[in-house]
């Protein structure tokens, strides 16, 4: 689908004409350089591969490096690339700003990386309710996740199992947020409800 990469800033309440407040995510999107387009007969598929976030030469591998003064545009941070785009209608070294690609009071999707919490309960994981209180002599189990499979068949604990473990920092989709108000000259859009990833992070926003 079509769309830009921009920095999660943080959330914010704004009023509606009834004075109604809506909880809202700012999120600083682009201006996004496109820094090659992906053609169907040199590379089998149509995309638009997009840059976002100014970085020093030093900064970028050589064959990233390489790639940017063929096609000479800066160096950039971060590269995604965007399927869906009609490529006849853009070229290398065009900026795509917020304003020409989304509108107020349209559906978006976002991507993004979950805050990684590292090693976890079931109860924080799952939101398991514990075993229970301390009784006829148990002393530990109020967060354990108590059973986890039969004994004599099959004798294994079974794949899926819900289970300690690490959480977060997954790739996260979030799908019909609306847009509810955008300011151009800041590169700032407000999205409805929340998105995943902590503050400064690296979000994908898509039609």
């Amino acid at each position: 689908m079509p769309g830009l990469i921009g920095r999660k800033i943080g959330m914010t309440n704004l009023y509606n004409a009834s004075e109604t407040s809506i909880p809202v995510t700012a999120v600083e999107i682009g201006p996004c350089t496109i820094t090659d387009i992906k053609t169907k007969e040199r590379d089998g598929y149509t995309a638009l591969q997009l840059g976002f976030g100014s970085v020093k030469e030093k900064a970028v591998n050589k064959a990233q490096l390489v790639n940017f003064k063929k096609n000479n545009v800066q160096p950039v941070k971060y590269l995604k690339e965007f399927r869906n785009f009609d490529i006849t209608q853009y070229k290398v070294g065009q900026v795509i700003t917020v304003e020409t690609l989304f509108k107020e009071g349209e559906k978006v999707s976002v991507i993004g990386i979950s805050k990684g919490k590292g090693f976890q309960g079931v109860m924080k994981r799952h939101g398991f309710g514990g075993v229970g209180g301390r009784t006829h002599g148990q002393s530990d189990r109020e967060r354990a996740p108590g059973s986890v499979g039969a004994s004599s068949y099959p004798s294994r604990v079974l794949k899926g199992t819900r289970m300690a473990g690490r959480t977060g920092n997954d790739r996260v989709t979030v799908k019909s947020l609306e847009v509810i108000k955008i300011l151009p000259e800041k590169n700032i859009i407000f999205i409805k409800g929340a998105i995943p990833g902590a503050i400064n992070s690296i979000v994908e926003i898509n039609k």
